[in-house]
C-alpha cells in the first residue's frame, strides 16, 4: 500500500519491488490480484497517468508505448492508448530545440529529424511535420 501512496505502479513495478524485499511469489500474486480487484492498482489507470506525464515531458508515442512494455503493460492495452496531442507535441518540442521555421539544409534536416525519432515520434510523423512546415500549413 505505501507504495500505490506515494505514485501509480504497474502490476509488473509491484511484483518486482514486492520480491526483491523478499515476499514469496505466491502471496505477491495474491496482494497484487485483491488490490486489482479492490481498484487500488490499475494498470490502466497507470498508462494514462503515464502518457500524459512523458508527454508533458515531450516524448512521442512511439518511445512511450516502448516504455510502458517495459513496465509490463500489456499489449491489448497500449493497442488502446492513443496519446493525445502527440502532434502538437512535436511542434513545441521542435520548436523549443531548433526554433520556429523550416531547416536551412539536408544536414540540418536530417539533424532535426534524427533527434525527433529518438524522442519517439514516428517517421510519418516527422515527414509530415517537416512537409506542413515547408509548406507554411504550420502556425507558430
Amino acid at each position: 500500500m505505501g507504495y500505490l501512496a506515494r505514485r501509480e505502479h504497474s502490476q509488473l513495478e509491484l511484483t518486482q519491488k514486492l520480491s526483491r524485499k523478499g515476499f514469496p511469489m505466491d502471496i505477491v500474486s495474491q496482494v497484487i490480484a485483491e488490490l486489482s480487484i479492490r481498484g487500488l492498482q490499475s494498470d490502466s489507470r497507470y498508462a494514462e497517468i503515464y502518457v500524459r506525464s512523458r508527454l508533458s515531458r515531450g516524448y512521442g508515442p512511439l518511445r512511450i508505448r516502448q516504455e510502458l512494455r517495459h513496465r509490463g503493460i500489456d499489449a491489448k492495452l497500449l493497442a488502446d492508448l492513443q496519446p493525445v496531442g502527440a502532434d502538437d507535441n512535436l511542434l513545441k518540442i521542435h520548436d523549443r530545440k531548433f526554433g520556429a521555421g523550416p531547416p536551412k539544409n539536408l544536414e540540418e534536416r536530417a539533424e532535426r529529424e534524427r533527434f525527433l525519432l529518438r524522442r519517439g515520434f514516428s517517421g510519418d510523423q516527422i515527414r509530415r511535420f517537416f512537409r506542413d512546415l515547408r509548406n507554411g500549413d504550420i502556425d507558430d
